[in-house]
């Protein structure tokens, strides 16, 4: 029914006991797929052996600004190999983080660059961390030709819900916390928002704003567990379960069943991942 697009089941903190009980409760759920996000070579190598493993589970594999103080040439070699696995489906999550600035900015700059290069080279989607850097991700994702029409010819074009198509740069702008105005120029530009638990917060009124502006073919669902715990679990641990919480705000806004949402929702992760169902 869900599909999570945005997961760490490979959270460093997560002991082997905690980290097996979140996959066995996946696999009873009502979680259809997950996408493991990297966000280091350690993290990615582990999403990429879940991908392996789970027949419901793809990865991402890439670092995140966070950690791009320890990054190099050899760590990204190591990610370009694991990025050619099967059911990897994405270079993420990159880009840059101004509010905790864990790593020198110059340097989130350089990696995030060589990243999206790598992702260019390869031909497939990204997952873009975004935080107090709005206007410098855009500029740099402008500058590497992510919205060029060479990259947007690469993939399919995205299809709405009354059947009309557009251009898809398939670029995800992930637990987006921006203005509805910035949502709507990323749409122009052929880029997908993901939405994340911060939605049902009382008084997040800008990301109910955005999910209430832009159309629903542009909007994938996430969780970002174990972080970013949806109301009414907020303050325990999330888990990919939690999925449905975010869904169901979404359909509340938009004005669908959880039903619609969810198989919406879901469609448009595949298509975004450039996975293929069988039957």
């Amino acid at each position: 029914m869900f599909f999570d697009s945005h997961a760490h089941i490979n959270e460093k903190s997560f002991s082997k006991e905690a980290r097996e009980a979140v996959i066995e409760a996946v696999e009873a759920s009502k979680v259809d797929y997950v996408t493991d996000i990297g966000y280091d070579l350690e993290s990615s190598k582990l999403a990429a052996d879940h991908a392996a493993k789970y027949t419901w589970c793809y990865a991402a594999v890439g670092c995140h600004p966070h950690d791009t103080k320890s990054m190099d040439e050899i760590q990204l070699a190591m990610i370009k190999l694991l990025a050619k696995k099967k059911d990897v489906v994405a270079v993420g999550e990159i880009g840059l983080d101004f509010h905790y600035d864990n790593s020198p900015r110059d340097v989130q700059r350089e990696w995030f660059r060589k990243q999206i290069r790598l992702a260019n080279e390869l031909k497939m989607p990204i997952v873009i961390h975004s935080r107090e850097a709005d206007q410098e991700v855009m500029d740099i994702l402008k500058e590497e030709g992510v919205f060029s029409p060479e990259r947007k010819s690469w993939f399919p074009k995205r299809v709405s819900v009354e059947g009309y198509t557009d251009d898809d740069a398939r670029v995800l702008i992930h637990c987006f916390s921006g203005s509805a105005e910035l949502a709507k120029q990323y749409v122009k530009l052929g880029a997908t928002i993901s939405v994340a638990g911060p939605v049902t917060y009382k008084n997040n009124k800008k990301t109910v704003a955005v999910v209430g502006e832009i159309p629903i073919e542009y909007i994938l669902v996430e969780t970002d567990s174990p972080f970013l715990t949806p109301e009414p679990f907020r303050g325990k641990r999330n888990t990919p379960l939690m999925v449905e919480y975010t869904a169901g705000k979404i359909a509340e806004i938009k004005g669908f069943t959880l039903e619609e949402t969810a198989e919406i929702t879901k469609a448009n992760a595949l298509r975004f991942y450039g996975i293929k169902i069988a039957g």
